[in-house]
């Protein structure tokens, strides 16, 4: 067997070995979704969608938890996003490669591996015990804050570091200033790859329950929310508290899968909707 030969072998074999594990994750999406739309499409309706739970939250809807998850999404958001950005560029565009933005980097992965269920006691004892902010709307946002923190950071870096260093070169050759061409060269190339990591953050957490199960959730509220600081219903801490709290939990099957259905609904929607605008930003820098 000829040299020549023998790489075409081996390079057919690590494509179709890649392509098998293409399809393994797609097939294993394929049949979370199939079963969660089998199990839970019973339960959804435009009712469910609206109502608030009642009878022990054996019927009724999962509205105030559709609202409370979007509350607790868009606070953690809106505090973690200019944070991130913000250290991203300083760790990409300004600091030099020291010790400690090493150990700075080092912290930021740590603290990307570390289980939600240590940033929910952090913001037990942080957030409700010494700020005072009691189990609120605004404890879980921080909380969930600090648990997506890393992950945009990490995201954001990247996608600076991915920036031609031309662009800044000419920039500078232009003779802008550093922070110009940060904020209208670097930033803007970058911007499709910072969307990304935000829509991966808030994915996880809108989905995360250990957090807020210390901090902002509330087994029922007879209401919506009318402050940062009162509690809040969740989808993912709604779905936990019908199959492990509630003593008809088997009454509540169909309601568990359709909130499940909802939430996973909902982020897919999210990772969707990024994609999405990503691709009509890359078309319009094109032209």
């Amino acid at each position: 067997m000829t040299e020549r030969r023998r790489r075409r072998i081996t390079q057919a074999i690590a494509f179709c070995l890649l392509g098998s594990a293409g399809l393994s994750v797609l097939l294993t999406l394929a049949i979370i979704l199939y079963f969660m739309t089998a199990q839970g499409s019973r339960a959804v309706s435009w009712e469910f969608l609206t109502e608030f739970p009642r009878k022990g939250m054996t019927e009724g809807g999962i509205y105030p938890a559709i609202v409370g998850s979007f509350c607790l999404a868009t606070g953690a958001i809106v505090i973690s996003f200019p944070l991130a950005v913000s250290s991203a560029i300083w760790l990409s565009e300004y600091a030099r490669g020291s010790l400690w933005v090493r150990v700075i980097r080092v912290g930021v992965n740590t603290l990307a591996g570390v289980p939600s269920i240590v940033f929910g006691l952090l913001g037990l004892a942080f957030f409700v015990g010494v700020l005072k902010l009691g189990v609120s709307v605004l404890a879980g946002a921080l909380t969930l804050a600090l648990l997506i923190l890393p992950i945009i950071i990490r995201a954001s870096e990247e996608a600076l570091r991915a920036v031609p260093t031309s662009f800044r070169e000419g920039a500078l050759a232009l003779g802008a200033t550093q922070w110009q061409t940060v904020r209208t060269i670097v930033l803007p190339a970058a911007l499709p790859g910072i969307l990304t990591g935000a829509i991966l953050g808030v994915s996880r957490a809108v989905g995360e329950t250990a957090p807020i199960m210390f901090t902002a959730a509330a087994f029922y509220m007879a209401r919506l929310p009318r402050s940062p600081f009162d509690k809040v219903m969740a989808l993912p801490y709604h779905v936990f508290v019908m199959a492990t709290e509630n003593p008809n939990y088997w009454r509540t099957k169909d309601l568990q899968f359709g909130t499940t259905l909802v939430l996973l609904a909902l982020v897919l929607s999210l990772n969707l909707g990024v994609v999405v605008w990503r691709t009509g930003l890359r078309r319009r820098k094109r032209w």
